[in-house]
């Protein structure tokens, strides 16, 4: 059985065990919500490219590791302190990672044999990446889904860009620039989820997937459905349309302006968190939704590459707004970034145009092979 299990790299960040026909992951950094490391994407690429090879193994399930009396989280998104170190010291790493989670996101989508995300708990960013493509998506009533990104001065990538562009109406738009976070309900309702389980069945559930008979894939589905039950109500009516009135405008100062003429407490809210974000990573995110919609998966991932090289880069580490928003959120904790713009009216056209011109040749670029 040993060599259905590959070497891994990341010191027991990732988990990796064999029942039956199932390989089970567990992201193992519960301290830190189980953000991913490189390694920890590494280790995940590795295992689902020697388990598709297998044909002992039918079925892939992946969930998070709990933190003891404290609430579950899935998976926080990615390493965004080293993102922060690496982009001052000009650490070639930073590519990689994104390079690396990027193709690994493109794997799950595209992967051969039936994959299941345990998505209990919070699930953002880059736990959103790495769930979106499963052909199960299990969420609970503690399950918090968001692509947090622009709170940060980036935008949401790991395959953002094209999933959001797949909700309904304007709900990409709304929560790409929000960063908002759902519950089960809306994420099923709006296409990001596929299945509710009751809190009180999980432990059930895992239990039943690592000890439990699992003789093939339409089992391990079966040990999912058989708990399965109705998710909690999602967002009433009228909050959708609430989205497509004010998130259908066409730019994003049409947006501020449409939230700021409404006379209730939801456009009021909503347009305050607008206010805190970065104007310029605001109006590239906007694009990219808007992109998403014509674009395949594929392309969309090498959009995104290009755009977080830019992010990075356009102006380099000391000017970029990521690295602000990382500083102000999670390095000096202020959370007071000093974006420059800070005003939508002060975003320059010409530089968020830039974002989407590619600094590779088609042949040169990172991700050229996806397809």
């Amino acid at each position: 059985m040993n060599d259905l299990l590959p070497p891994l790299v990341s010191d027991g960040q990732i988990q990796a065990e064999i029942n039956g026909c199932l390989g089970l992951i567990t992201l193992n950094r519960p301290q830190a919500l189980n953000a991913l490391s490189l390694a920890m994407i590494r280790d995940l690429t590795t295992l689902l490219n020697h388990w598709a090879a297998r044909p002992e193994i039918q079925a892939v399930a992946v969930l998070g590791a709990g933190r003891e009396g404290k609430p579950p989280a899935f998976c926080a998104g990615g390493d965004i302190r080293f993102f922060h170190q690496a982009a001052h010291a000009g650490d070639p790493a930073l590519g990689d990672f994104f390079t690396e989670e990027y193709r690994l996101n493109h794997l799950i989508h595209a992967y051969p044999k039936p994959y299941v995300a345990l998505m209990d708990g919070i699930v953002m960013g880059g736990g959103m990446g790495i769930s979106q493509g499963a052909k199960l998506r299990v969420l609970s009533e503690r399950s918090k889904l968001a692509m947090p990104e622009t709170g940060i001065g980036l935008f949401p990538d790991v395959g953002g860009g094209w999933f959001l562009a797949q909700c309904p109406g304007h709900v990409g738009e709304w929560l790409a620039l929000t960063g908002q976070a759902i519950a089960a309900g809306d994420a099923i309702e709006w296409g990001l989820g596929d299945v509710f389980v009751r809190g009180e069945h999980w432990p059930a559930l895992v239990e039943d997937l690592r000890h439990g008979a699992q003789p093939s894939a339409e089992h391990v589905v079966a040990s999912v459905m058989e708990r399965a039950d109705l998710a909690p109500v999602s967002a009433p009516k009228a909050t959708l349309e609430r989205i497509d009135r004010h998130f259908g405008q066409r730019d994003l100062a049409a947006i501020l302006d449409s939230l700021a003429q409404a006379d209730d407490d939801w456009a009021r809210d909503t347009h305050a968190t607008l206010l805190k974000r970065s104007p310029t990573m605001m109006a590239v995110t906007l694009e990219l939704v808007r992109r998403g919609r014509r674009l395949g998966l594929a392309d969309e991932l090498r959009l995104e590459r290009e755009l977080v090289h830019h992010a990075f880069h356009l102006r380099g580490a000391a000017r970029s707004e990521t690295v602000e928003g990382i500083r102000a959120l999670a390095v000096d904790k202020d959370h007071q970034p000093r974006w420059q713009p800070d005003t939508v009216a002060g975003v320059d056209a010409a530089e968020v145009a830039a974002f989407f011109v590619s600094p590779w040749a088609p042949a040169e670029h990172p991700l050229r092979d996806l397809r």
